[in-house]
Parts: structure tokens; C-alpha cells; sequence
């Protein structure tokens, strides 16, 4: 199975890719820097070098060829303005839907964040985030050529993964590891029964394959 995941050198991304590559994925991940590289092969990947913020679908769709999933795990990172929010976290997820469609790559996760919604109101950059994400949620929705799932985890800590968590629709507000999103996120793959469904995720008690196959047969 080949997973091309966008935002490849993100904290969950490169966990996801060591998860990955360990099961005998072959996986790419798509990064701005091609410093960044070393840290994709350590992990098992191979770095794919393109800019989501100025290239085409074209070019992202030429990568994504005979791909059997992708995952779009990019984020303009806490540091950054509003503007990048727009063009990271909307733009660059809707370009990435749009050349997973072009090269008909069905399987498509998305890793979204908690309160995402098009309409959510306020003027700080986390508000800006938080429709930004709504918003390429909201698109990915609509391409009934994809075979979407998108994961809204609460907050994020660095703690290790307990490998037991809460997913369903709405879960609530809370917390859960970047390990445990990464753990999801490669059962997710893996899983095309949870096509179609939005799903939020915290920490809790139960075993992530359990908490996966739980949602699938709903």
C-alpha cells in the first residue's frame, strides 16, 4: 500500500510515517524544505519536495499516481498569521483533495482540529484557524470522487500514547497525545468503513483498533 501524506514533517506526520513504514507501508511525505528530508527517511519515507502553497494540482497530482491513500496532516503551525491559515489550512487542503480526485486516489483522511467549522466567529488567529478548517472540511465533503474521513482531535500534548481514546462524533472538548492521533490516523487508513463520517478524538479507554472498528459499524 502506498500513503502519500502532505505536511510530512509535522509532529504527527512523522509519527504516522515511523507507524506506517514499520508495518510495511510504503509511504512519501510532501515537505517544504528539503532539510527536512534526513528527518522523513529516519522515519521511513520518502521526502517528496513540493511547496502546497505555489504549485499546481497538476504537480501534486503527478505525485499522488498510484497512490492507494493520502493524508492531509499539513498546518501552517501555531507561529504563523492569519494569511497562512487561508493559504496552508484551506488553500493547500483543497488543492491536495483536488489532485487526490485528478489521480484517483479514493482514500482520502484529513486531519482536522476540534470546533472546525466555516462560521466560526471571532477576529484572533485561532479563530481564523478554526474556519479555515471548517472550511476545507467542508469541501472535502462535497467530492463524492473520495473516499474521505476527517479526524478532529481535541488539544494536543507531547505525553506518550496511552493507545486508548475516545472517537466518535462529538466527543466533548479534551485532550489526547500526537502519538495516539498518529495510532488513529494509520488504523483510519486502513479502515474505509469510516468513509463519509467526521470524527472527533480525546483521550480515554478505549484500544484504538476497538474505538476504530466501533465508528466503522455504525
Amino acid at each position: 500500500m502506498r500513503i502519500v501524506i502532505a505536511g510530512g514533517h509535522g509532529q504527527i506526520a512523522l509519527r504516522l510515517e515511523r507507524l506506517l513504514s514499520a508495518r510495511g507501508e510504503e509511504v512519501a511525505g510532501i515537505i517544504r524544505k528539503a532539510e527536512q528530508g534526513d528527518d522523513l527517511r529516519e522515519a521511513g519515507a520518502e521526502p517528496v519536495l513540493l511547496d502546497l502553497e505555489s504549485v499546481s494540482v497538476e504537480e501534486v497530482a503527478a505525485h499522488l499516481q498510484g497512490a492507494d491513500a493520502a493524508v492531509f496532516a499539513a498546518g501552517a503551525g501555531p507561529g504563523s498569521g492569519a494569511a497562512r491559515k487561508g493559504t496552508v489550512d484551506k488553500a493547500a487542503a483543497v488543492l491536495f483533495a483536488d489532485a487526490a480526485v485528478r489521480a484517483r486516489v479514493r482514500r482520502f483522511v484529513v486531519v482536522s482540529s476540534m470546533g472546525a467549522d466555516p462560521a466560526h466567529e471571532g477576529d484572533d488567529v485561532f479563530d481564523v484557524y478554526l474556519r479555515a478548517k471548517g472550511a476545507a472540511d467542508a469541501y472535502v465533503r462535497n467530492l463524492k470522487a473520495l473516499d474521505w474521513t476527517i479526524l478532529r482531535p481535541g488539544s494536543l500534548t507531547d505525553d506518550a500514547g496511552t493507545g486508548l481514546v475516545r472517537l466518535e462524533a462529538h466527543t466533548g472538548r479534551g485532550s489526547v497525545t500526537r502519538d495516539d492521533v498518529a495510532t488513529v490516523l494509520a488504523e483510519l487508513v486502513d479502515t474505509p468503513a469510516t468513509a463519509g463520517l467526521v470524527l472527533e478524538l480525546i483521550g480515554g479507554s478505549t484500544p484504538v483498533a476497538v474505538a476504530v472498528k466501533s465508528v466503522a459499524g455504525n
